[in-house]
């Protein structure tokens, strides 16, 4: 059955049991087929382990006792006023939690500075396509990744998903600030927040009826795998992207930005045996671990809706309306995963942005001059503007925190 079909039968009401098969299909056996060596890690070596069985064992265990001796609260309000890296741990966490936190905030030995200064310099040059990529484009990619979408849709998060965009949002913010790194940044204390959360999950979810159900038969959520697959979506699809819109980007800037996500990812808990070192290793990683998972999914595509919907309904008053934002997101992932995600086929916005987009690149790099540009093509670039304004104000005044429950049930 290709894609297409499946996705027609989720879309029209398929019975579980399709489901159940759509979950036990390619995503679990192509990551049985991890190959990946270690010796392109940042790492450089180590065990070559599958990440499919790995997670984070030490805060797992730690979010697990929180959960189960009812701290959820008193840590959630502790950690409400953690906003800066330079900011000490707080005093008003749990002993064990505080301790572990002091432990996680380090960064890895072999972070460098001057290449996140640098990153950080990139991420301020090249904002309207990497806030683009990674707040929209990576938000469709992310709901064709089935088991992100379940993880997703299936914990406490995804019954209030204007609530999960905003808090979601707080870590991409965090980590494209041109302070990223440094004290008065954020992203540190984000990615601590952000560990614990995901072990949170890991506990919780697999209480759920729900999530059991749909899930191909992962017991535990969020793997070592699912992480680089996450990651995948985010900084390997933004560069690929970027080259295939003939981006001028120096060799300096490709790596910069590089070691800002590989930085990002030890922070977030991933093992550096997993962590690409090169873009050239990251694209091997990405071909095997990434497109092979990629498919339709009843979650993915109610997902994808109220992501777009919210995203049409806040940008009404620009004049952008649903069928502009549904041409754009299919052409930042292409149609194969437009139809994935579900996302309508708007013919003459498609055409639209497939002639004008290219030539607004090129008049931003200067390859061409203004009056080779299309009139329609700002009507677009008000679209892009409004898309990134839109995912960038999504965060404010929100926190993130550790959920105590999952998704009530939808039976």
């Amino acid at each position: 059955m290709d894609q297409l079909s499946r996705r027609r039968m989720l879309l029209t009401g398929g019975t579980l049991g399709v489901f159940g098969a759509l979950g036990l299909a390619s995503p679990a056996r192509a990551r049985s087929l991890w190959t990946w060596s270690p010796a392109g890690s940042v790492a450089g070596a180590g065990a070559g382990v599958d990440p499919e069985w790995v997670w984070d064992e030490e805060v797992d265990h730690l979010m697990a006792s929180v959960l189960d001796r009812g701290d959820v609260a008193r840590v959630n309000e502790a950690l409400r006023g953690w906003t800066r890296n330079d900011q000490p741990v707080p005093t008003g966490l749990p002993a064990d939690v505080r301790d572990w936190a002091e432990e996680a905030r380090r960064l890895p030995t072999w972070a460098d500075r001057s290449k996140l200064e640098l990153a950080a310099d990139f991420n301020k040059r090249r904002g309207i396509y990497l806030n683009l990529l990674n707040g929209v484009g990576g938000g469709m990619l992310s709901t064709a990744i089935p088991r992100e979408a379940r993880a997703v849709y299936w914990s406490k998060g995804g019954a209030d998903m204007e609530d999960r965009v905003a808090k979601t949002s707080l870590l991409g913010f965090a980590v494209g600030d041109l302070n990223a790194y440094r004290p008065d940044g954020k992203v540190i204390v984000e990615s601590v927040k952000t560990r614990m959360v995901h072990a949170a999950v890991r506990h919780l979810l697999p209480r759920s009826p729900d999530w059991a159900r749909t899930s191909g038969g992962q017991t535990i959520p969020i793997s070592q795998a699912d992480m680089m697959v996450t990651w995948h979506s985010l900084p390997t699809y933004a560069m690929r992207t970027m080259s295939q819109w003939k981006v001028p980007m120096p060799a300096a800037d490709k790596e910069a930005y590089l070691h800002l996500w590989q930085v990002s990812a030890h922070m977030l808990g991933i093992r550096d045996e997993y962590i690409p070192a090169t873009w050239d290793d990251a694209n091997a990683q990405y071909r095997q671990v990434l497109e092979p998972v990629l498919t339709s999914t009843r979650e993915g595509v109610e997902l994808t809706d109220i992501l777009l919907g919210q995203l049409a309904e806040q940008t009404s008053p620009g004049g952008i309306d649903r069928p502009l934002c549904d041409a754009l997101a299919r052409y930042l992932v292409g149609d194969e995963i437009a139809d994935m995600d579900g996302i309508g086929r708007e013919p003459f916005w498609e055409a639209a942005i497939r002639t004008a987009w290219p030539a607004l690149v090129a008049f931003r790099e200067k390859l061409i001059p203004l009056p080779l540009v299309p009139p329609l093509a700002w009507t677009i670039d008000e679209a892009v503007r409004q898309y990134i304004l839109f995912y960038l104000t999504k965060g404010q005044g929100a926190h993130i925190e550790i959920p105590d429950t999952n998704r009530p049930t939808d039976a």
